[in-house]
């Protein structure tokens, strides 16, 4: 089958589009998908690059990808609620840079939903509500969302507003326009932030929901008192590697299926519904797939990448 493989760590030259890869079979609860778009996140050059073996050991050769959206071309032993033919989206076990792909955490794809989007939810839905929810933000507060305006802030800052949070969002100042749009006020990124973020929302920040990383944490403690009488547990962080440094939690994916097909199903009928937007950066075919890891590692993507097998 068509597919990008690596057989070593390093930069995007190590990835090869074959046309000759196996195709893999689904084992017990599994489901195997013929992939119609496959999501590219940056945690799949962190894994190209051998940065996260600790959490996430590589076979070689592997094939890269978590997140895809495509048809059920065959059932594991023991599935239960899907059948041959059905369209679905989610996460891949074997990689979402091919023709094929197999998992066990998918969802049904409402009819609405364009691939595009159904692939860009999964990473970016399952981390906007799953951070809200660990952070408690409710209406009436003042969320700080640093990075609002890639596809994990995007969605954050829909869910948030709609709860009824006031969300300053840091972003470029093209993409300010972008995030009144969402209902979110903007500062600029940079030396003086916490000033801005201040006088954005003088009724002080209530939590802060750390997207970008790029040194903001002590940003984010200061905005919430300082170190010695921060509230750090509404702090949270899913870019930044120092964040321990901090007494700061790194948010992971939640565990709990359940929970995460309620979020996703909720978002998917709010997509097809008008009230919940996504952003889509660039659609690119897989054979383009280092270039596509190459955009998203200048951390400077407008939206979501997608490849089309």
């Amino acid at each position: 089958m068509e597919a990008i493989v690596f057989e070593e760590f390093g930069g995007s030259e190590v990835l090869r589009h074959v046309t000759s890869a196996e195709v893999p079979e689904p084992g017990p609860g599994e489901v195997r998908l013929r992939v119609a778009a496959a999501g590219v996140n940056p945690m799949d050059w962190k894994v190209r690059r051998g940065l996260l073996e600790e959490f996430f050991p590589t076979t070689f050769p592997a094939v890269p990808g978590i997140e895809v959206a495509g048809t059920v071309d065959a059932l594991g032993e023991g599935v239960t609620g899907l059948a041959v033919g059905d369209e679905v989206f989610g996460w891949s076990r074997t990689g979402g840079y091919a023709r094929y792909a197999v998992g066990d955490r998918l969802l049904p794809k409402p009819a609405g939903l364009s691939w595009e989007d159904a692939v860009g939810l999964p990473v970016a839905g399952e981390t906007a509500a799953r951070v809200l929810a660990a952070l408690g933000v409710r209406e009436g507060e003042t969320l700080f969302l640093h990075g609002a305006a890639g596809i994990v802030g995007t969605v954050a800052v829909q869910l948030a507003v709609a709860a009824g949070v006031t969300v300053v969002g840091s972003a470029s100042a093209s993409n300010h326009a972008y995030l009144r749009g969402l209902g979110a006020i903007p500062v600029a990124y940079g030396d003086g932030l916490a000033e801005r973020v201040r006088a954005a929302a003088p009724q002080g920040v209530d939590a802060v929901f750390d997207a970008a990383g790029h040194g903001v944490l002590p940003v984010a403690v200061e905005l919430l008192g300082g170190e010695g009488t921060a509230r750090k547990e509404r702090i949270a962080t899913i870019a930044a590697t120092d964040a321990a440094e901090f007494g700061i939690p790194y948010s992971v994916p939640e565990q709990d299926f359940s929970r995460v097909r309620e979020w996703l199903t909720a978002q998917a009928a709010g997509v097809v519904a008008g009230t919940l937007r996504l952003r889509l950066a660039d659609t690119l075919p897989l054979k383009e797939a280092a270039r596509a890891q190459d955009l998203s590692e200048t951390g400077h993507v407008r939206g979501k990448l997608v490849l089309l097998p």
